[in-house]
């Protein structure tokens, strides 16, 4: 994404949205409006295999990611998660067709007692996210993935959507901590050193949220010895996703992972909810509180 939603919102440039109505809620379960733009959760197979090709569209075409070969032939970026996750969609009304044709953003969540009842989480597969959720028993985690807009759409108003649809989603299922993997592009960590080794001494989770990437694919992120780190430089050498984040109250795990499929470099982003900023909550609060209803 090239909007940073926390930079939106310190703008006091909120973009003017429609009142959700209870019928709508109950009719579509849309849980944002701003003019043409809706967001709400796909309903139908058709509907996630659409939000799949816009993830093709980003990941493959303009991220150069290789997929298995069955998804490169269908033009569609799926995978066994895509079964047991929920997917966030953000709609053009204005745009003329198929719902399946609407679609301009997409976010994959999922919960926490659906991925225990299928081995864990997709994040696990570079992470020790397992001891993460065993040290909060009483905390009910949700995961954030394929984070995706069209490039015509990078605005702010779907990124306002995007987080309107996450925070209305957690609040619904009760959810006391997010995390999932967010990326910088390309698959040389070095060529991020300087971002990188400003979230190891100015962002890294420790105790009982601290997660450590697997043994065998983690990346030192201590690049940089902090007073070599700049900070502007930092934060702009930092993807807008993460920056967002950040200034939520995220943390972020020890160690990065190059995901060579996907072209990217990853990091752990973990955001317990008790840590997000009163001007977020009270930005948004209320009206996720309707919507989850």
């Amino acid at each position: 994404m090239t909007m940073d939603v926390l930079d939106y919102l310190q703008s006091g440039d909120r973009a003017g949205g429609a009142a959700i109505t209870p019928e709508d809620i109950a009719r579509d379960g849309i849980l944002g409006r701003i003019g043409t733009l809706e967001t709400r959760i796909a309903r139908s197979q058709s509907e996630i295999e659409a939000a799949q090709s816009v993830r093709y569209r980003v990941f493959v075409e303009e991220m150069q990611a290789q997929l298995p070969a069955e998804a490169m032939r269908c033009r569609r970026d799926f995978d066994k998660w895509d079964d047991i996750c929920d997917h966030l969609l953000v709609l053009d009304r204005k745009i003329e067709g198929d719902t399946e044709d609407q679609i301009v953003a997409t976010y994959r969540l999922l919960r926490h007692e659906v991925a225990l009842a299928h081995g864990g989480f997709y994040s696990d597969s570079e992470y020790r996210t397992d001891q993460l959720v065993a040290r909060h028993p009483d905390l009910r985690f949700m995961e954030l993935g394929r984070s995706c807009v069209l490039p015509e759409y990078r605005s702010k108003r779907t990124v306002e959507l995007l987080w309107q649809g996450n925070w209305a989603y957690a609040l619904k299922h009760h959810i006391g901590a997010m995390f999932g993997c967010a990326s910088f592009h390309g698959a040389i960590p070095e060529a991020h050193a300087m971002a990188l080794s400003f979230l190891y001494h100015n962002a890294r989770a420790t105790g009982e949220w601290a997660v450590e990437a697997l043994p065998g694919i983690k990346v030192d992120m201590n690049m940089m010895a902090a007073e070599e780190v700049s900070g502007r430089k930092a934060l702009t050498a930092l993807p807008p996703l993460i920056k967002g984040y950040l200034r939520l109250g995220a943390m972020v795990g020890e160690g990065a992972v190059v995901d060579h499929a996907f072209n990217t470099t990853d990091v752990l982003v973990i955001l317990p909810i008790a840590a997000i900023s009163d001007r977020y909550l009270n930005y948004y609060g209320a009206d996720a509180g309707r919507f989850a209803s």
